[in-house]
């Protein structure tokens, strides 16, 4: 990929965490102030470590975007004091998945109808952000998730994609959805330098229900982890060069996902910075 290209898209970088025990340590002691972190929700521990977390790193400094998951909302109530609370904290932004909570919490089964609420409420984020899927969702047809992007497109501001490892399935996902007048500008989901051996790690952690829901749901990536010479994000960047960088494609920035590999996240774009703007002598 061209300097320019990729030194934009680490420009407009976020940090996709989990709110783990260590998470905010390793985010104060890694992290720059420029960097926007995004905080996952998990359907066992609820949305309390998400929004805990939220508020302690806004506190920091920081840019937080929560995810907030429609299946992990109880009702009407829940989802307005969400709301507060986060208002009082200073988030402007939130992530608006559907969630993988089985079954839902409360009445909010999709994205879409927690995006129409917030509308009502008077649209209280400045940003909202909507799952974009590049690759086949496990239940729902291509054309529904394109088609679910589009009637999200009066109450969201940005699709965040999600991981994604085949340069031409990106491609291929970003020209489609322009052809379906999608122009929602995209965050690209991308893995960082995530070692194998601390991802398993890492899903162990989250518990043992989370854990084998989280093995099954994403064996190909461990497949694609442990494949000769390892997975690269520098790799899939320079072969998605073209689509990312054309003028049509609408690529805001890059979404990583660190699995809580902040550290080795943090360093690993400080050296693709650093290779293409080397100090002078």
């Amino acid at each position: 990929m061209g300097g320019s290209g990729l030194r934009t898209l680490l420009d407009s970088v976020r940090y996709e965490v989990l709110p783990a025990k260590a998470t905010e340590e390793k985010v104060l002691a890694h992290v720059p102030r420029d960097v926007v972190v995004t905080v996952t929700a998990s359907p066992v521990k609820g949305l309390e470590p998400t929004l805990g977390l939220t508020v302690r790193l806004a506190a920091h400094g920081y840019r937080v975007v929560p995810h907030v998951p429609a299946r992990l909302l109880r009702d009407d109530a829940h989802l307005k004091d969400v709301v507060d609370r986060l208002g009082e904290a200073g988030v402007d932004d939130v992530f608006v998945p559907a969630g993988d909570a089985d079954p839902p919490a409360g009445p909010y089964d999709g994205a879409l109808p927690v995006l129409r609420r917030l509308s009502e409420l008077g649209s209280p984020f400045a940003h909202v952000g909507v799952t974009g899927y590049p690759e086949s969702h496990p239940l729902i047809d291509d054309d529904l998730t394109i088609q679910a992007m589009w009637d999200k497109r009066e109450h969201a501001t940005y699709i965040v994609s999600n991981l994604c490892f085949d340069p031409r399935v990106l491609g291929e996902w970003l020209a489609r959805i322009r052809r379906r007048d999608v122009t929602l500008p995209v965050h690209l989901g991308v893995a960082g330098p995530v070692q194998r051996a601390k991802l398993l790690a890492m899903a162990t952690k989250i518990g043992v229900g989370e854990s084998t829901r989280f093995l099954t749901k994403h064996a190909s990536w461990f497949l694609r982890f442990a494949a000769p010479g390892g997975y690269s994000p520098d790799r899939l960047l320079a072969r998605t060069q073209e689509a990312l960088t054309a003028p049509s494609a609408g690529v805001a920035g890059l979404h990583l996902f660190t699995f809580n590999q902040i550290a080795e996240t943090e360093r690993w774009r400080r050296a693709v910075l650093e290779r293409l703007d080397p100090p002078s002598a």
